[in-house]
């Protein structure tokens, strides 16, 4: 049996798997990560927001919404801190001259991003 065999009557390409032949479809572009962020996401939709997940898995745009959110995420997690420790006054001269102060500073700067990006991405 042929492993490739083309069909004149609709012009479909069927590939040969086992014992039969299936339709040779092009190969998927690879899935994009969803990391932290898009697993959040896809749990909180899973548990709370049942009909949006399922339409978007039917659909075939889950990874893609998961994928895009960790994009987000990520880019507010590298802009962020850095514009609130600017309008906060976070420095490096307050880092030399009181470094506890400076570590507490930035703790909080994190945890407001944290909760800023579930606020705005993860469960809305």
């Amino acid at each position: 049996m042929e492993k490739h065999v083309i069909d004149e009557r609709n012009g479909l390409e069927y590939e040969l798997v086992g014992d039969y032949y299936i339709v040779a479809g092009e190969d998927e572009p690879p899935a994009r990560p969803i990391g932290v962020w898009g697993a959040m996401r896809r749990d909180y939709l899973k548990k709370h927001r049942q009909n949006v997940y399922y339409q978007l898995l039917l659909s075939g745009k889950l990874n893609d919404h998961l994928a895009d959110i960790e994009e987000q995420a990520q880019d507010m997690m590298w802009t962020l801190p850095k514009q609130m420790a600017k309008a906060e006054g976070v420095t490096e001269e307050l880092k030399r001259r009181d470094q506890m102060a400076w570590v507490c500073a930035i703790n909080n700067i994190q945890n407001q991003v944290r909760e800023t990006i579930n606020h705005m991405l993860i469960y809305t």
